[in-house]
């Protein structure tokens, strides 16, 4: 368990929950591109608004404004893949949402939308994992292949100096939860430490 950082951190969760916020926003404005189920697609909608009002609520806790995108990023066309991609960005976006009310538990709403997100992503890769044979395989492909890359995803959200004392600690509970939440919901066999 990661105990609640000290004030010298807010800034730096801060400014991560605002690159995070706006790469949150355009990959669900991507996903929407996408086959996916129609009650996905109903769901992706209101993501987005969520991830737009989340976005200003931290551009004016800090007084600038995200880098806007002038193209959508490619996003993975199978259901199955796709679900895993983004179940692991909110996933990884819940546990920073979890430090973030450490430092401010006036923006609890903050984690409550993070829960209902994980929740949301968590119940579709149930489905396609009972669907089981290929379309399940693919899914714990995906997810092998979403877990490689985590590592470096997370070093570059703790890159901050003010993290610095704490960025071993923090490292290893992300990648351990995350690959607790992966083995229990049946993507991956065993935990995998990079």
């Amino acid at each position: 368990m990661i105990h609640p950082l000290p004030s010298s951190c807010e800034r730096a969760i801060l400014e991560q929950f605002l690159k995070a916020e706006a790469m949150a926003l355009w990959a669900v404005r991507s996903a929407q591109a996408q086959d996916v189920p129609p009650a996905v697609l109903q769901f992706l909608r209101r993501h987005e608004e969520e991830e737009a009002e989340h976005l200003k609520q931290f551009e004016l806790l800090l007084g600038t404004s995200s880098h806007g995108k002038s193209a959508l990023p490619r996003m993975p066309n199978q259901w199955r893949v796709l679900a895993v991609h983004l179940y692991g960005y909110e996933t990884l976006g819940l546990e920073f949402a979890r430090l973030l009310v450490g430092l401010r538990p006036d923006l609890i709403s903050i984690l409550e939308d993070e829960e209902v997100h994980v929740g949301f992503f968590e119940v579709e890769v149930h489905r396609i994992l009972a669907r089981g044979g290929s379309v399940a395989d693919g899914a714990r492909q995906a997810a092998q292949a979403w877990r490689r890359r985590l590592p470096r995803t997370v070093d570059r959200y703790l890159q901050a100096e003010s993290f610095g004392p704490f960025r071993d600690e923090l490292r290893r509970h992300i990648l351990d939860v995350i690959d607790r939440r992966f083995l229990a919901v049946g993507l991956s066999a065993q935990s995998i430490h990079l």
